[in-house]
């Protein structure tokens, strides 16, 4: 039926205009319709109207800028020029909803505001006396809540007229904003200026909800906007007097800040209200982000690691969340804007809206993640705890930072990856190239990667571990650390290696599992082997008892028997199996100096080089006098050199 009606109206303008004074006859109209319905006589009128010559479309890009500079022009004039009828506006809206509000709820609607807030007290204050909570910022919040849910329950439970439900419930909202805010000012550790700020979120958000509710009871638009206008110099002559009463403040800054404060002022009054709302981000998103941070923390001190990232990240993400919610708010209730007439400048704003979500959530994911990982490194003492425990700690200490590292990167790259599509550049030409570089850059550093690799195959042999003593090649001590190509080694006199992972080679860890302790002692020919065993089972029994060497002996000292026979003596060797410890060197020590008190106590003699002199020099007492104490010398010297 409609392309019907629209082919009579081509029709209609096609043919010459005659002048009718009588009604065609009903015969011709029929005939005119049965035409108009027949297939081919469509399908004609459709190709000619595809082939008709389209109307010349008017080029306005150029009157871009004086159209949007008449408007705004205008708009201040209507605005200036409503200013003497606020009064009278107001009044007649006022009367309007006092009118309704006695003659349906036989209240006016200051009374019955009156009465919600009384109920929210109540119901505030019996939550409070009930419950006895502490006056923490968590209080606060939830006392808002109990607040506004009481008052909602009341607002739900009765049919209001139009008007005063529309009243009621702005000003409502603006009360709990308020108090809110006021909370939020409370427990951020906000002391100077506080009475100042309260006052300015009140005046702020009063002046919101009259803006809001005026077009909805009735007041005229221009009058409404004169209103917002003269609020927003009410609330810049505050925001100024507070400023320049600072006392902390420099000149200078208080300077910088008027100038800031103004500009962003001037932004709004010329109808930017993107950029308007940008300048007023820059302005307190920092320091609300820092308040922010301060109030989640007093409200829940006793909160660590991971919640306390996710709770302090959380709320900052969800203030700057926000903040673009809102933005994007103004931006769509502005679509006649300079701005949004380029598709391009557009296409940028939500890329860039976009952009920063990506970044806010890799941000949160990296500080969850490393808030882990750190808090698995920064552990307790490994006493108490079974020897699978143990190795499971020092493996997690070891691949926990390169994973720090490694996931630090791949975060950063992509990241960058998905920042650069939202704002509209094409990443695959720019992961083609990477890759290619990335070739290049391998044939050129071939040691790096060499050093890279190396160490991943280190660590999926789990070679060695944070806390491990090692030795490979010419480089020995207790691994301290790693990064992506070398390992950090503390030599147990004090210097720190650096060695690149491709210069360890095979790497000898000697803090593994479990460890055999081998020395040997040399004595006379005539001692006594059986009691020198006997003696060697007691003191590794007497070993076993020490509070401090006890737990690290998994088989005792013993006695193997006899190793050899020397030329001044039997060389005797002793043994025992110890846990993987740096005590491994201090417990053969003092195995050396129970053996040597033990032996000699029970008339068991070390071996001694011996020299026998004979003649009748007359010098000869003192020559031998001499070889006997070198000899002593050197037999003292050789048993410290074994226990050593």
């Amino acid at each position: 039926m409609k392309r019907l009606l629209l082919s009579l109206f081509v029709l209609l303008n096609v043919l010459p205009a005659v002048a009718q004074t009588v009604a065609p006859p009903a015969e011709k109209i029929e005939a005119l319709t049965r035409l108009l319905q027949d297939p081919d006589i469509q399908a004609w009128i459709k190709r000619a109207d595809h082939v008709a010559e389209p109307a010349p479309v008017e080029d306005t890009t150029g009157m871009t800028i004086s159209t949007w500079e008449s408007a705004v022009r205008d708009r201040l004039r209507q605005t200036i020029s409503s200013v003497p009828r606020i009064p009278t506006e107001v009044a007649s809206a006022v009367r309007r909803v006092r009118a309704e509000a006695t003659s349906d709820v036989y209240a006016p609607v200051l009374m019955i505001f009156t009465g919600f807030v009384l109920v929210g007290l109540f119901a505030e204050r019996l939550y409070l006396g009930l419950r006895a909570v502490p006056n923490d910022g968590a209080t606060r919040v939830l006392s808002v809540v109990i607040f506004a849910f009481a008052m909602a329950i009341l607002f739900l439970a009765i049919d209001w007229p139009p008007l005063v439900r529309t009243v009621l419930l702005i000003y409502l909202i603006a009360l709990v904003g308020f108090r809110l805010v006021s909370s939020f000012l409370a427990i951020s550790s906000i002391r100077e200026g506080l009475v100042k700020w309260r006052v300015f979120a009140a005046l702020a958000i009063f002046a919101f909800a009259n803006a809001v509710a005026g077009p909805l009871i009735g007041v005229d638009r221009s009058v409404v906007d004169a209103l917002s206008y003269l609020s927003s110099l009410v609330l810049l002559a505050f925001l100024l007097v507070a400023i320049w009463s600072v006392q902390k403040h420099s000149v200078r800054r208080k300077l910088v800040l008027t100038i800031a404060v103004v500009c962003v002022w001037s932004l709004w009054s010329l109808g930017f209200k993107g950029l308007f709302w940008l300048g007023v981000y820059a302005l307190i998103l920092p320091a609300t982000l820092r308040a922010v941070e301060r109030g989640v923390l007093r409200t829940a001190p006793d909160l660590k690691g991971l919640r306390s990232v996710l709770l302090v990240r959380g709320a900052r993400a969800v203030v700057i969340a926000l903040a673009l919610g809102w933005l994007t708010v103004v931006w769509k209730m502005n679509p006649e804007g300079l701005a949004q007439r380029d598709p391009l400048v557009s296409a940028f704003f939500y890329g860039l809206l976009k952009s920063i979500m990506v970044v806010l959530i890799a941000d949160l994911l990296w500080h969850l993640a490393k808030s882990w990982i750190d808090s698995t490194l920064v552990t307790d003492g490994d006493e108490g705890l079974t020897p699978q425990d143990r190795a499971r700690r020092g493996r997690l200490r070891t691949l926990l930072p390169i994973m720090r590292n490694g996931l630090a990167a791949v975060g950063l790259t992509i990241t960058a990856l998905l920042v650069l599509a939202e704002l509209g550049v094409e990443i695959g030409p720019l992961i083609a190239g990477a890759g290619v570089f990335g070739v290049a850059i391998g044939f050129g550093s071939q040691t790096l990667v060499k050093d890279v690799i190396s160490g991943v195959f280190y660590m999926l042999d789990d070679a060695f571990r944070v806390g491990e003593y090692i030795q490979a090649k010419n480089y020995k001590g207790t691994v301290e650390g790693f990064s992506l190509r070398s390992v950090r080694l503390r030599h147990h006199r004090g210097p720190i290696f650096t060695v690149p992972f491709g210069e360890l080679g095979a790497v000898e860890n000697m803090s593994r599992d479990w460890g055999v302790v081998k020395f040997r002692i040399s004595v006379g020919f005539d001692a006594d082997v059986e009691k020198a065993r006997k003696l060697t089972k007691k003191i590794g029994a007497t070993m076993l008892e020490d509070p401090e060497f006890g737990p690290l002996f998994i088989e005792p000292l013993k006695m193997k028997g006899v190793e050899e026979f020397g030329d001044y003596g039997m060389v005797l060797s002793f043994g025992m199996t110890l846990k993987p410890s740096p005590m491994q060197s201090f417990i053969r020590r003092r195995a050396n100096l129970l053996l040597r008190e033990a032996f000699v106590a029970n008339g068991i003699q070390f071996a001694q080089p011996m020299v026998n002199v004979g003649g009748e020099n007359p010098g000869g007492n003192v020559t031998a006098a001499a070889l006997q104490t070198i000899t002593k010398a050197h037999a003292t010297a050789t048993l410290e050199a074994g226990g050593a």
